[in-house]
């Protein structure tokens, strides 16, 4: 499925605060690098996506080896917005 209009990624303040902590800063690069590429091409859809059931219905997780990437899509707006950045164990 090839979407017509590229995502823009969006990052909450609260998720630029977290990232900003020592560590997490080499995640963030390959966040910056490799998934927000991919979640601009197509946030619905890939190996490491999982739209989210019961009390978390709306939003996707990207799985990042032990780290898992939570985010929101406003298909009106066509913005992908970045929630928050956990470790699997403290995930869900």
């Amino acid at each position: 499925m090839k979407l017509s209009t590229n995502f823009k990624i969006s990052e909450t303040k609260s998720f630029q605060k977290q990232v900003q902590k020592f560590e997490f800063s080499e995640i963030y690069l390959k966040l910056k690098k490799f998934v927000y590429p991919q979640l601009s091409y197509n946030p619905y859809f890939g190996p490491n996506i999982k739209k989210l059931k019961g009390e978390f219905e709306g939003l996707y997780r990207f799985r990042i080896g032990i780290y898992r990437l939570f985010y929101r899509i406003d298909t009106d707006k066509v913005i992908v917005f970045i929630i928050k950045l956990k470790h699997r164990k403290e995930s869900y």
